[in-house]
Formats: structure tokens, C-alpha cells, sequence
């Protein structure tokens, strides 16, 4: 007898768990936007040490993590949310939020979990696609805002093409937007950007009264496998409405106490950053030299296009360069799966694991 679904969560596809982590030692795991370094040696420890704790559950005002945020980022422990990873804060807006009869507004394509919102919720999403430069276009979606718009979405730097739109530009959008429209902005790749740095954004909470800026420790941090992730509000009315909805205890005493350590070591995490700056020139220039121009990148990650020729198919060339990769032990992120065949997105790793991954798409194209 079939499962009768709610006609909602329906339309939410369902991915079964492939086992692709069961993977031998020496694979480039390029596909996921990690962080190619482990967490520093103070990080383990102090996630080792909250586990003595496990017995109780976790704190869940999450308080010694807000108030190290509050530090780091200027902005009040009160108007600081946390959670298991910043799609569990994305998703708790989106459910206080969205309801059958309203609107997100979001560029396309973009963060794969957006779609979600739409098909969890029964509201409409409009989807405003990239200009020509893979980048939002900030005045088409301002023109996409009417009466029906409850949230809308911007994606800086964007996933899955890397790229990003300067402050002013964002700044000039946020004018635009109604005072009754939450806008989300998700900045969980923004160290990485050149842009404008972390510090510059956060000025626009006072600038737009229902602004959330999303972040997260799961890339610059390298704790991707313990899911935390913050916002940053314009006001605590946007914390609250996150946790209305939301299950209680849903970040570990673990990963409260590893984030915690993480924010106590910003020379570290600068060598970080300027190592993944290093490996976008270094994966560009290769990229070149095989006649493949990637999109602007201001992010741990770069997007192109795959040369396609003798009038193939773009989606065959991509699964044939995918497959390619593959026998190297170089794993890699589909276009296709993101809504561009014949696209590639690819994760900056160690320098060792740039060099194998140019050495093998050089091959698979060959």
C-alpha cells in the first residue's frame, strides 16, 4: 500500500544515501565545498572534552557559543540564533515564514536546499536565474517582490557558480525590499570572498528590519562533520520566530564546544584563507591552459563550463569527464545535478589535489 504523503512533502525528491563516503584512502574529495585541513588540534580537544558532558543535553539558549559570536562578529548575543548547521536555521525561517498563498524569491541556480522551502511549505517559489556573469541579478529579483513575497533569499557568495556581488550592490537591493520582507542573507562561503570581508556586512542589520545574515563553521572552520551554523538578525523578534519552530537541542555540547575554540584562532584561519586564494589562482590558471574560462570565483570552489565539440552533448560530455575523474580517484560536483549540464563545480583541496585534479581532467578531455 502506498505511503500517503501530505501533498507538500511530496514534491520534495527524495535522494537515497548512495554510500559514496565509503571511499578507499587517497581520493581528492573535491565535490562537497569542505575544508581539505582538519580542525586544529585545540578544536579536537575541545569537542573531546564536551563529551564527557553527553549524558545531559546540551544547553539550549547555547549561550557560551552566542556570546563568543557576539565577540567575533560586534553583533548581540540576543539577536544570535545557532543551529545544526545553517540550513536548520534557513529551514526554521522558511516554516515560520512560508505558508500555501505566499512567495521566496531566490536566484537560480543556487544553494540546492532552497527548493525545499517551496515544496515543504506549499508556497510558490520564484526562481530569478543568474546574469550573464553566473551572479544574481539584484534588480530582477527586487522586481520579482510583490504583496505575496514573505522571504527572500540571496545567496553571497553563490552556490553552486562561485561568485559574488559587491556590498553596494547588496546594500542598493536591501533599499529596494519591503520592510515586511525577510531577507536571508547566506554568507556561508563569505571568508573567502575579496568582495568585502565578514566585518562589512554586518552594518546592513541596521540598515533593513528583518535582515538574517546566515554563516557557518562548516567550511573555513573545517567542522562540516559536526553541523553548526549561526545567524546573525536585525532584531530578536527574527530569533524568536526561528524558534518557534524548530526542535530544542539540536546542536551537541560537542559542536557548541568545538565552534567555541574555533573562533580563539584567527592567525590559523587566515592561513586558510589566504591557502584557498592560492589554490583559486593557481586551479584558474590551469583551467586556462585548456581553453576553460570558470566563472569569477570568490569562494572555496570554482564553476565552468565544459568545452563541448563535434556537437555532443554537453550532459554526455560532463558524465564522461565525471567518469574520467573517477578512475583518478578525483571526485567532483555535477552541473547537471545542479541545473547545468555540461557544468562543473569543483572544491579547492590541498595543493597536491589541485595538481591531480588538472592533471585529470586534462586527461579526460583529452
Amino acid at each position: 500500500m502506498r505511503l500517503k504523503l501530505n501533498r507538500h512533502a511530496e514534491k520534495i525528491p527524495y535522494y537515497p544515501a548512495a554510500g559514496g563516503y565509503n571511499l578507499p584512502d587517497g581520493v581528492a574529495l573535491l565535490a562537497s565545498n569542505e575544508c581539505p585541513d582538519p580542525p586544529l588540534p585545540e578544536v579536537v580537544a575541545a569537542a573531546a572534552g564536551a563529551l564527557q558532558a553527553t549524558n545531559r543535553y546540551p544547553d539550549p539558549s547555547y549561550l557560551p557559543l552566542r556570546q563568543a559570536l557576539a565577540e567575533h562578529s560586534g553583533v548581540d548575543a540576543e539577536r544570535i540564533t545557532v543551529g545544526n548547521g545553517s540550513c536548520d536555521i534557513l529551514l526554521a525561517i522558511g516554516a515560520a515564514l512560508l505558508e500555501p498563498g505566499t512567495e521566496l524569491v531566490h536566484a537560480w541556480p543556487s544553494f540546492s536546499v532552497y527548493p525545499h522551502l517551496e515544496a515543504a511549505s506549499g508556497a510558490t517559489a520564484v526562481r530569478v536565474p543568474l546574469d550573464a556573469d553566473h551572479r544574481h541579478d539584484l534588480d530582477a529579483m527586487a522586481d520579482a517582490i510583490n504583496e505575496r513575497t514573505r522571504l527572500v533569499i540571496v545567496c553571497n557568495p553563490n552556490n553552486p557558480t562561485s561568485t559574488g556581488v559587491g556590498l553596494d550592490a547588496i546594500r542598493a537591493f536591501l533599499a529596494r525590499v519591503p520592510e515586511d520582507v525577510v531577507v536571508l542573507l547566506d554568507e556561508a562561503y563569505i571568508e573567502f570572498a575579496e568582495q568585502y570581508r565578514p566585518a562589512d556586512s554586518v552594518p546592513l542589520l541596521d540598515e533593513h528590519p528583518h535582515l538574517v545574515i546566515l554563516r557557518t563553521f562548516s567550511k573555513i572552520y573545517g567542522l562540516a562533520g559536526l553541523r553548526v551554523g549561526y545567524g546573525l538578525c536585525s532584531s530578536t523578534e527574527l530569533v524568536g520566530a526561528a524558534a518557534r519552530v524548530r526542535q530544542p537541542f539540536t546542536v551537541s555540547v560537542a559542536a557548541v564546544a568545538a565552534a567555541t575554540e574555533a573562533l580563539r584562532h584567527p592567525g590559523e584561519i587566515g592561513a586558510r584563507i589566504r591557502q584557498a586564494r592560492e589554490s583559486r589562482t593557481v586551479i584558474a590558471g590551469g583551467l586556462q591552459e585548456l581553453g576553460i574560462v570558470p566563472a569569477a570565483s570568490e569562494a572555496n570552489f570554482c564553476w565552468f563550463d565544459l568545452p563541448v565539440v563535434d556537437g555532443r552533448d554537453a550532459a554526455e560530455v560532463e558524465q564522461r569527464v565525471i567518469a574520467g575523474l573517477r578512475e583518478q580517484q578525483v571526485l567532483v560536483r555535477s552541473g547537471g545535478a545542479l541545473g547545468r549540464p555540461g557544468a562543473l563545480r569543483v572544491t579547492y583541496g590541498t595543493p597536491d589535489e589541485n595538481q591531480r585534479f588538472l592533471a585529470a581532467l586534462r586527461a579526460a578531455l583529452s
